[in-house]
């Protein structure tokens, strides 16, 4: 149970974003929008579940950083050492293990809900923060999460989140370095590639 609930607040943050005045704001009307598109498509997903992966590469993943997040996650290091095909290729592959990892599980959603805090200290100024939340659900306990927004342009994308105080980006970070010491960055693409191919059967 608490695994895809963890798994529909990871792929909330990846929704499209409403412009917005704070991250707040974007992040309830954003979860609002999940959510509901969820509810109103339950019976397709229900007959075909892959109709998730076409939402959320349709009208989420255009507005997450995705190259800060696949910096993070594949490590500095790595990422400095990696040429610039290698990069793309890296993150095309990182945006579909997310997807594919995550969308069984909110294809699998019910009636949870999501509360959202004020920024600590405020958004002034700030060119990051991070938003506390949490996720209410009947017959049994909340599941605190946090979110790790960057402001560009004016407005503000979600690059980590983390759940139970563990970072999702840092999670799957630990899994590539394990790769990449043992097959390289090309090792890395390709046990990705048979991954994400295996998960999209």
């Amino acid at each position: 149970m608490k695994k895809w609930l963890i798994a529909i607040a990871a792929m909330l943050f990846f929704t499209s974003v409403i412009a917005a005045a704070d991250p707040v704001s974007m992040l309830e009307q954003t979860s609002s929008q999940m959510i509901s598109s969820l509810k109103q498509n339950k019976a397709t997903i229900k007959t075909n579940p892959t109709y998730v992966e076409g939402l959320a590469r349709k009208i989420l993943m255009p507005h997450v950083d995705v190259p800060t997040m696949s910096r993070l996650a594949l490590g500095r290091n790595a990422w400095q050492s990696a040429t610039n095909a290698q990069k793309q290729q890296f993150m095309q592959q990182f945006v579909t293990l997310l997807i594919r990892t995550y969308s069984t599980a909110l294809a699998s959603y019910t009636d949870q809900q999501i509360q959202f805090y004020p920024v600590r200290g405020g958004t002034d100024g700030k060119s990051r923060v991070q938003v506390n939340s949490k996720i209410i659900q009947s017959g049994g306990p909340s599941i605190p999460m946090s979110y790790r927004l960057v402001k560009r342009n004016d407005q503000w994308y979600v690059y980590d989140m983390s759940v139970d105080g563990v970072s999702l980006v840092k999670s799957f970070h630990s899994q590539f370095a394990s790769e990449i010491s043992k097959g390289g960055m090309n090792g890395l693409l390709a046990a990705m590639q048979k991954h994400n191919n295996a998960m999209g059967k």
